[in-house]
C-alpha cells in the first residue's frame, strides 16, 4: 500500500497537473497539518483518492476526514490522529484511549499509524518554545507500538536532513512538504 503524506508547505512537485502521473498509484492521502483545505482537496480530487488529516496549530478548518482523536480503518490499516493544539496532546491521548481499547478488543490490535502535527520529544524536534516535541508521543509509541508515527511541523530546509527515525517498534517520519510511504518497503 502506498500513502502520500503532506504537511506544512504547498509543494510545487505535488501542486501540479502532473501529480496524477507521479502519484496516481497511491491508496490514500494523509496530511499532518498546516495546509489549506483548497490545496488538500485539489490533490485528493486530481488523484481521486481519499484524504485524511489532522489540523496544525495554524489551521482553523474542520471536516469529516479530520482524524483528530479518532481512529479510522482503511484498506487493512488502522490510523489514529492527534492534531493541532500543542498544549493539549496529553488530553487528546486520553480522549483517544477508549477507541484504542475498543480496537484492541474487537480488532485484536492497536493503530498501525499515528498521524500527528508535532513530533515526539527528542525526535526531529528543535530547541525553542514552539519547536519542541511531546513526551506523550514517546509514551504512546512504547505502549501502543504503531508501525509509523507521521508528523509535520518541523520544516526541512536541507534535502539531506534526516526524516526517518526508529523508536522502539515505530518508524517516526517527518513528512514536511511531501513524503511517500510504501508499507511493503523495509525502512532502516
Amino acid at each position: 500500500m502506498k500513502i502520500l503524506c503532506l504537511s506544512d508547505q504547498i509543494d510545487p512537485l505535488i501542486y501540479t497537473d502532473t501529480v496524477k502521473q507521479r502519484y496516481g498509484d497511491v491508496d490514500f492521502i494523509l496530511s499532518a497539518g498546516d495546509l489549506p483545505m483548497e490545496y488538500l482537496n485539489y490533490i485528493a480530487g486530481i488523484l481521486e483518492k481519499p484524504l485524511f488529516f489532522v489540523l496544525g496549530e495554524h489551521h482553523a478548518e474542520n471536516g469529516d476526514a479530520n482524524l483528530d482523536t479518532k481512529i479510522y480503518y482503511r484498506n487493512g490499516l488502522m490510523i489514529a490522529g492527534l492534531g493541532g493544539s500543542l498544549k493539549r496532546y496529553n488530553i487528546k491521548i486520553l480522549k483517544l484511549l477508549p477507541a484504542l481499547v475498543f480496537n484492541r478488543i474487537f480488532r485484536g490490535r492497536f493503530p498501525d499509524i499515528l498521524l500527528t502535527h508535532a513530533p515526539p520529544r527528542g525526535i526531529h524536534d528543535k530547541e525553542g518554545k514552539h519547536q519542541l516535541g511531546f513526551r506523550a508521543f514517546l509514551w504512546f509509541m512504547r505502549i501502543f507500538e504503531p508501525r509509523y508515527l507521521v508528523h509535520g511541523h518541523i520544516h526541512l530546509y536541507d534535502t539531506q536532513e534526516h526524516r526517518e527515525t526508529k523508536y522502539h517498534k515505530t518508524l517516526v517520519i517527518n513528512v514536511y512538504g511531501h513524503y511517500l510511504i510504501d508499507t511493503e518497503k523495509k525502512y532502516a
